[in-house]
C-alpha cells in the first residue's frame, strides 16, 4: 500500500468510526460498513491509524464529552449518556482516568484543552469551533514531536554503520554537561539521548532507575531505538498531562537526584529539548563524516513539513 492510498484508507476507515458515535454500533457493525470481517477490519485499522477501532471510539467520546462540559450546558449525567455511558459513575471513572480530573471539575475549570493524547493527531473538534488548525499543534507537539522524530532517523541511520564506526573517536567534541556525560563518540552522543528521556521518565513518574551505563546489548542502534520508542510513548503522556493542565509551572520533587531536588514540570521539559537539540545536530554532523548520506538540517520545519496536514481533525456532531 503505497502513502496515498494508505491516508485514503485510513480517512474512510475514521470516517466509519466518527460516524458511529451517536449509535450503539459495536467492531463487527464497524466491519460490516468497510465491507469486512471483523478481524480484518481491526488488523487493518490498527495498522493504517494506529489505534483500534474501539479505542479510538471511546476517546473521540470523550474528547466530545470534555468538549460538552465546557462549552454546552447540558447536564453531566446527559453528557455520560451521549457517551455511551450507562450511568454516571461508570462515565465518572472513565473521565477521570483519562482527564486526571472530576467531570464536575473540569466543567468549572473550563480547560480549553480537550484532546487526549494520541499518535495519530486524529482528534474531535466542534464544527465551528475555533480550535480546528493551528491551535491543534501547539509548541510542545512542535518541539516534542521534532525530537522524536529526528531521533529516530539518527538511530536509523546509525543502524547501517558498524561497530568500530559507532565507537570511533570523534573529530570534533563539544562538550556542554561534562560533569554529566561524555558525547566522544556517535553511540556515546545517542544513548546519552535516549538515557536522558528515560531518566527524566523515571523522575517524573516516581519510578527506580538504575543509574549505570546500560549493557553493550542495549546501546546498539536497534537496541537504543527500542528503549526510544518506550520511553517516547511514556514521556509524552506525561507531559501531554501537564500541558493538558497547564501545569508548567507546577513542581515536583526528583527523589533520583541526590540529595533530592525541585525542579518545575517546564523547566525539565525546556532542558530535555534544549539539550538534546545540541546532541542531535552533534550526532547528525558525525554521521555525515562517516559517509552516511543523510536528509535534511535537523530543523524542527522538516518536522512539520513531515506530518503536514499535522492535524488530521474529525468533524462530529455537536448539540
Amino acid at each position: 500500500m503505497n502513502k496515498v492510498d494508505g491516508q485514503d484508507t485510513a480517512e474512510r476507515l475514521c470516517a466509519i468510526v466518527a460516524n458511529s458515535l451517536d449509535t450503539q454500533a459495536k467492531t463487527q457493525d464497524l466491519a460490516r460498513q468497510a465491507y469486512q470481517s471483523r478481524t480484518q477490519f481491526h488488523r487493518l485499522f490498527r495498522t493504517v491509524v494506529e489505534e483500534t477501532p474501539g479505542a479510538m471510539r471511546r476517546r473521540l467520546l470523550l474528547e466530545r464529552a470534555a468538549y460538552q462540559l465546557a462549552h454546552t450546558g447540558m447536564s453531566i449525567t446527559d453528557v455520560a449518556l451521549d457517551a455511551n455511558y450507562g450511568s454516571l459513575e461508570a462515565f465518572t471513572r472513565a473521565f477521570r482516568k483519562a482527564f486526571r480530573t472530576s467531570p464536575s471539575l473540569y466543567r468549572r475549570l473550563r480547560d480549553p484543552h480537550f484532546h487526549l493524547p494520541a499518535s495519530n493527531k486524529i482528534h474531535f473538534f466542534a464544527l465551528g469551533s475555533s480550535t480546528k488548525g493551528g491551535m491543534d499543534m501547539d509548541l510542545f507537539d512542535r518541539f516534542a514531536g521534532n525530537d522524536s522524530w529526528h531521533t529516530r532517523r539518527l538511530l536509523e541511520y546509525a543502524g547501517s554503520l558498524t561497530e568500530e564506526q559507532l565507537d570511533r573517536p570523534l573529530t570534533t567534541v563539544v562538550e556542554l554537561l561534562p560533569w554529566r556525560e561524555s558525547n566522544k563518540t556517535l553511540r556515546q552522543l545517542l544513548e546519552n539521548i535516549v538515557f536522558t528521556k528515560e531518566v527524566w521518565t523515571a523522575a517524573l513518574s516516581g519510578a527506580d532507575m538504575d543509574r549505570n551505563a546500560p549493557l553493550k546489548s542495549q546501546r546498539s542502534a536497534q537496541a537504543m531505538l527500542e528503549r526510544l520508542k518506550k520511553t517516547d510513548a511514556q514521556l509524552h503522556r506525561i507531559f501531554s498531562d501537564i500541558r493538558n493542565r497547564s501545569a508548567w509551572d507546577d513542581t515536583f520533587v526528583d527523589a533520583l537526584c541526590e540529595p533530592a531536588e525541585t525542579f518545575t514540570f517546564g523547566g525539565v521539559f525546556a532542558h530535555i529539548m534544549t539539550f538534546n537539540a545540541h546532541r542531535r545536530l552533534m550526532a547528525l554532523a558525525a554521521l555525515r563524516q562517516l559517509g552516511v548520506q543523510t536528509e535534511g538540517f535537523g530543523d524542527p520545519m522538516e518536522y512539520e513539513e513531515s506530518v503536514a496536514p499535522w492535524n488530521r481533525q474529525v468533524p462530529l456532531k455537536t448539540p
